[in-house]
Formats: structure tokens, C-alpha cells, sequence
């Protein structure tokens, strides 16, 4: 697969991440199951999301816009690497403190890892 190709598929798994990231009030209830901590904490957890979003939706636009921009200069790569990055952070931390036994944390782990094959194989090529 050529690097345009899998600057496009992390494009498309950024803007899957953003969906799923403005589906969370309705798959946590929230702000409902949130009542239980405190006002700070209820806070931050919903704005940390709706940043996620944001970051998501502008990363794979990036992605899907300006393609050839990412593969062929430094920078782009290095915002590539930078995605990877994200990624294999987000993997490394759902091992430390989301120890679930569960299917769907299983699929979550493998689409953080793929996040990060998509984003680096293209930067390193």
C-alpha cells in the first residue's frame, strides 16, 4: 500500500475516533453516571472529551486534506509521528489502569494499536 493510502486510513480512523468521542454522553450516560464524583472531576472528564473531538475531526481532516503535505515534508511527518505517538500512549495507558477483561476494551486496545501502525508506517517510509 503506497504512503498516500495510509495517510488516508488514519485520516478515517481519526474521524472514527471523533464519532465515537460525541457518542460517549450517550454510551456513559452522561452527565447522569457522572454524578457520583465531584463537579471538578464531571467537568474535566467532558471537556477533556469534546477536545479529543476536536483534536480527532482535525487530525483526520489534516489527514484526508493535505496528504501529500504529510509524506512529503518534515513536518508532516513529524505530526504523523506525533499521531503514533498519541496512539501508543493511549494503548500503554488502557494496559495501566483499564484492566477489563471485556471484548470491547480488547477491540478499543487493537484500534489504538492500528492508530498507531497507520500514522507511523507512513511517516518512516
Amino acid at each position: 500500500m503506497d504512503t498516500s493510502a495510509w495517510i488516508t486510513l488514519a485520516g478515517l480512523h481519526a474521524l472514527a475516533f471523533a464519532v465515537f468521542h460525541v457518542a460517549f454522553w450517550r454510551l456513559f450516560a452522561w452527565p447522569a453516571s457522572l454524578r457520583t464524583t465531584t463537579v471538578a472531576n464531571r467537568a474535566i472528564v467532558q471537556i477533556a472529551n469534546t477536545q479529543l473531538v476536536l483534536v480527532f475531526a482535525c487530525a483526520g481532516a489534516a489527514c484526508l486534506w493535505w496528504r501529500d503535505t504529510l509524506a512529503d515534508t518534515h513536518g508532516g511527518r513529524a505530526l504523523l509521528l506525533a499521531m503514533a505517538g498519541f496512539w501508543l500512549l493511549r494503548l500503554g495507558s488502557q494496559f495501566a489502569w483499564l484492566r477489563i477483561h471485556h471484548p470491547g476494551v480488547h477491540a478499543l486496545s487493537a484500534a489504538f494499536a492500528l492508530g498507531v501502525v497507520v500514522c507511523a508506517l507512513p511517516a518512516v517510509r
